[in-house]
C-alpha cells in the first residue's frame, strides 16, 4: 500500500468497542463532523480474532457490486473503483496501480482474458489490466439509459438492459440531482422504486459482440429489467431480474442470448413472499437468492438447480440475515455482509461480515468482521478471493469508504 499509516493490532478484548465513536458518514466521503482520518492498515478484530487488511490507498475507493466479477482468471489481481476512475490491486504485494482515469460505470472483469469491461458515457470499452491498452467496443446512446452489465464466460459477448425509447420529462420539471456519494440506500429510494416500477417504461435486453461491436436486442418488455448477469460457465445463458418492490414482482429469470428459453426461476407461494439479490454458483449449476417467507419473517438462502428444477433452502437466523450473500470458489461456504439497524430483518447485532457453512437445513455462522461502526447506507458487498482464503468488502467504518479484506482463517 502506498499511503503511510500505522499498523494497529487490535487484539485486546473490548478494544474495538472502546475506540472513539465515529459519526455516521455519507458513503464514499468523510463525516462532516470531523476531519477525515486514516483507519488502521491492518489489525486483528478483537471480537472475532480474524485478520483484516485495508487494500485501498485512497479514501473513497470501493469494491464492485457483489455479483460483478472483480478478479482476474489467475486470481492475482483485484479491480476496484476510486475517485479518479479504476485501479488494480496486486493481491500478493497489495500494491495499488491506477488503470482507467475518469468516471465510469457498470464495471466487470472478464473470466478468460485480463481485461476489464465498462461503460463511459455512451461507449463500451475494454482495457487490459496489465498494459492499460484500451479500445472502444461500441458507441450507442441507449447505453446511457441502461442498467446491469455482464460479460459471458468465453468473453465473446457483453450484455445488459436499456430503455427502448427516450422518455420525455413532464413539462416544467427539473430532474432530481442525486449526489454521487448518496450510497446504496439513500433517503427516498423506496418511493423511487415504486414510481419507477409503476412507470412501465419500455425496455429490452441487449448483447454486444465484443469483437465486432454488433448489437442484438431481445426480450422487449415494460418490466423494469435489471441485474443482468452471465453464467460463469455457459456463454449463452443470462440471468436477469424484474426490478421493483420485491413483493410486487416476479423477480428472477433466465434467458438465452438468442432470446429463447425465457424461464421464471422462483414462484411465489404466499402473499408478501420476496426473493432477490440472485447470483450464480461458481460452477454455474445453481442460482442462489435471498428468500423471505413472508417478508421480514422467515429468512432463507435458497438455491435453484438449473438442471433439475429443484430448490434447496438453508435457514438463516434473523440476526444473521445479510443484504448480499456470495459463494466460496470451493462451494463449501457462503459469505454474508450483514444488515444495518433499518434493514428488512429489523433486528440488532447483525452488523458483521459472516462466514456461513451449510449444516443440514440451515447455515451455521462465524463472525469475521465487526461492522458496528459501519453505516449501512453503503452496502459492504462481500466476495471471496479466487483462492477462497480472503473475503473482500467495502466499508466506511472509519468514515471514508475503503476496500478491505478479511482472512477466512482465524488468527492463532
Amino acid at each position: 500500500m502506498n499511503r503511510n499509516c500505522l499498523l494497529f493490532l487490535l487484539v485486546v478484548a473490548g478494544a474495538w468497542a472502546q475506540a472513539p465513536a465515529i459519526s455516521p458518514a455519507q458513503p464514499g466521503k468523510a463525516s462532516t463532523n470531523a476531519p477525515a482520518q486514516d483507519g488502521p492498515c491492518e489489525w486483528v478484530d478483537a471480537s472475532t480474532h480474524h485478520r483484516i487488511i485495508r487494500l485501498s490507498d485512497e479514501q473513497g475507493s470501493a469494491s464492485l457490486y457483489f455479483h460483478q466479477t472483480a478478479y482476474t482468471a489467475a486470481g492475482d489481481r483485484l479491480l476496484i473503483t476510486t475517485p479518479e476512475g479504476l485501479a488494480v490491486i496486486d493481491l500478493q504485494t497489495r500494491k495499488v496501480r491506477p488503470l482507467v482515469e475518469g468516471r465510469v460505470r457498470n464495471v466487470i472483469v472478464g473470466r478468460k482474458t485480463r481485461q476489464v469491461f465498462y461503460l463511459k458515457d455512451d461507449t463500451a470499452y475494454a482495457t487490459n489490466l496489465d498494459t492499460g491498452a484500451t479500445r472502444a467496443i461500441v458507441t450507442e446512446p441507449k447505453l446511457r439509459t441502461g442498467s446491469g452489465f455482464a460479460v459471458n464466460a468465453d468473453e465473446t459477448l457483453l450484455a445488459g438492459s436499456w430503455v427502448d425509447r427516450p422518455q420525455s420529462p413532464p413539462a416544467n420539471s427539473t430532474p432530481p440531482q442525486l449526489p454521487r456519494d448518496r450510497g446504496d440506500n439513500y433517503p427516498g429510494k423506496g418511493e423511487m422504486m415504486e414510481r419507477r416500477w409503476a412507470a412501465r417504461i419500455p425496455m429490452s435486453l441487449y448483447t454486444v459482440d465484443i469483437k465486432t461491436g454488433k448489437i442484438n436486442t431481445f426480450n422487449h418488455s415494460t418490466d423494469w429489467l435489471n441485474h443482468v448477469q452471465f453464467s460463469p460457465t455457459d456463454p449463452g445463458l443470462i440471468l436477469f431480474c424484474h426490478e421493483g418492490p420485491w413483493h410486487k414482482v416476479d423477480r428472477i429469470w433466465t434467458i438465452r442470448t438468442d432470446g429463447t428459453g425465457l424461464r421464471q426461476i422462483h414462484h411465489r407461494q404466499m402473499d408478501m413472499e420476496i426473493a432477490g439479490h440472485e447470483f450464480f454458483s461458481p460452477d454455474g449449476k445453481t442460482i442462489w437468492y435471498d428468500l423471505q417467507t413472508p417478508k421480514g419473517q422467515e429468512f432463507w438462502l435458497a438455491g435453484f438447480n438449473l438442471a433439475t428444477g429443484e430448490t434447496k433452502r438453508y435457514k438463516v437466523e434473523r440476526s444473521e440475515w445479510s443484504v448480499h450473500y456470495n459463494e466460496a470458489p470451493d462451494e463449501k461456504h457462503f459469505s454474508g455482509d450483514g444488515g444495518g439497524p433499518n434493514s428488512v430483518a429489523g433486528a440488532g447485532h447483525g452488523q458483521w461480515i459472516y462466514l456461513f457453512t451449510p449444516q443440514g437445513d440451515h447455515l451455521s455462522s462465524e463472525k469475521l468482521v465487526d461492522l458496528s461502526k459501519h453505516d449501512y447506507r453503503l452496502e459492504p458487498n462481500a466476495s471471496f478471493t479466487p483462492d477462497g482464503k480472503w473475503i473482500v468488502f467495502r466499508s466506511n467504518m472509519f468514515g471514508p469508504t475503503e476496500v478491505y479484506e478479511v482472512e477466512v482463517r482465524k488468527t492463532d
